[in-house]
């Protein structure tokens, strides 16, 4: 098991929300000792369909639980919101903390579970990171594939290939089909492939939906609902006065990039150095690094990016309380120059103070006009300095 960044509570109930194979269920069992903690696993068909029927059975065994269960964890919660009335009422009668876990938050808001009145933190875990894969950490190899935890069981490409493509056809099947979510499941198959081939790409809606076959407002929803279970997230543009800013629709990065290109049907072309295709996932995966990063230390960071009327782009804006807005720009380059800097360098010279670095595979720390080019490992250390050594 690869050791995770993460660090939870043992002194408060909280959710861990997580898309599928995050390692959620390892991560707990690492956590909490087994012979003080009462663990209900709703994956389990007989547990499910127990507590499904019968959710006041929870409340019955945690009444009937010895002084030394410290902690309750119900795993996959979303599966049966009204477990969450139970534990409200056991948290007010017994000094057991409850765990719950979820792949989705959508179904919990719409059966109208009140997640417990701020009763209890809010956690994510998400695929593993450089600095959690440590020594065995290949840049290509999670272009390729990804990094969700289980890819590193096995040890061939094939093996690689068909985990993930079966986890998007059991994303399709469990987390939409099942859960009732839409009514006819072609368009939202043919809308994940188009959405994944336009990863990292600012959204429009009406090019989607022509491809698609459906409404704007369709597509807007289906990429809602991507974001309520987990599998990606928006990335606005920056709001402030800011004069050269120009575009106001988000972007949309999925979580993982093994993911993105099962869905995107790319796995099987090779990414090669110095093409778009690599310099999209190179992207990709400095931005998912940073995002995952800050949510594991930096909770109030916000992120945005900049696209000027000239087509001029910051890659990631990070407002951070306390410190001067930082601009990042990420070059899939071994060697970085000044030539390669020249609309960045005014850009960030216009806007006034901030901090403004450049991300890539060039291994030699430089200063650029005041412009500072990090490798991208190093880069990170500097942005989360106090918590990566």
């Amino acid at each position: 098991m690869f050791p995770r960044l993460l660090n939870v509570t043992k002194k408060r109930s909280f959710f861990l929300f997580g898309a599928r194979n995050t390692g959620k269920s390892t991560f707990l069992k690492n956590v909490f000792a087994k012979e003080k903690t009462l663990w209900c696993d709703l994956l389990d068909p007989d547990e499910e369909d127990r507590f499904s029927r019968k959710p006041n059975t929870l409340y019955e065994m945690v009444k009937a639980a010895p002084k030394s269960i410290t902690h309750v964890v119900i795993d996959k919660v979303q599966k049966i919101p009204k477990l969450l009335d139970v534990v409200h009422r056991l948290m007010g009668e017994t000094e057991q903390l409850f765990v719950m876990t979820g792949s989705s938050a959508r179904k919990l808001k719409r059966g109208g579970a009140n997640l417990l009145a701020g009763r209890a933190f809010v956690y994510n875990l998400f695929p593993l990171t450089s600095f959690e894969i440590g020594n065995q950490f290949n840049l290509n190899f999670t272009l390729q594939w990804g990094s969700l935890p289980e890819l590193f069981a096995f040890d061939e490409d094939n093996e690689r290939d068909h985990f993930l493509h079966a986890y998007a056809n059991t994303y399709l099947k469990e987390e939409i089909w099942d859960e009732h979510f839409i009514r006819n499941l072609d368009p939202f198959r043919k809308f994940l492939e188009v959405a994944a081939q336009s990863n990292g790409k600012i959204i429009n809606y009406s090019n989607i939906a022509r491809d698609v076959g459906v409404e704007d407002k369709t597509v807007a929803s289906f990429f809602s609902l991507l974001e309520d279970t987990l599998i990606g997230f928006f990335l606005e543009p920056f709001h402030n006065s800011f004069r050269k800013r120009l575009s106001e629709k988000p972007k949309f990065y999925f979580f993982d990039l093994g993911v993105a290109r099962a869905l995107s049907r790319r796995l099987s072309i090779p990414l090669v150095e110095k093409t778009n295709a690599y310099g999209e996932a190179f992207e990709h995966f400095i931005i998912l690094e940073i995002m995952r990063l800050a949510s594991y230390f930096e909770p109030d960071y916000r992120f945005s990016y900049i696209r000027t009327p000239s087509d001029v782009e910051v890659d990631l804006v990070i407002e951070r309380p306390g410190k001067p807005i930082l601009f990042i720009e990420i070059k899939n380059a071994d060697e970085i120059e000044k030539t390669d800097l020249g609309a960045f360098i005014r850009l960030s010279k216009d806007f006034g103070e901030c901090e403004a670095i450049v991300l890539s595979r060039d291994p030699y720390l430089k200063k650029i006009d005041h412009i500072i080019s990090y490798f991208w490992l190093d880069g990170l250390k500097h942005i989360f300095q106090k918590h990566l050594i």
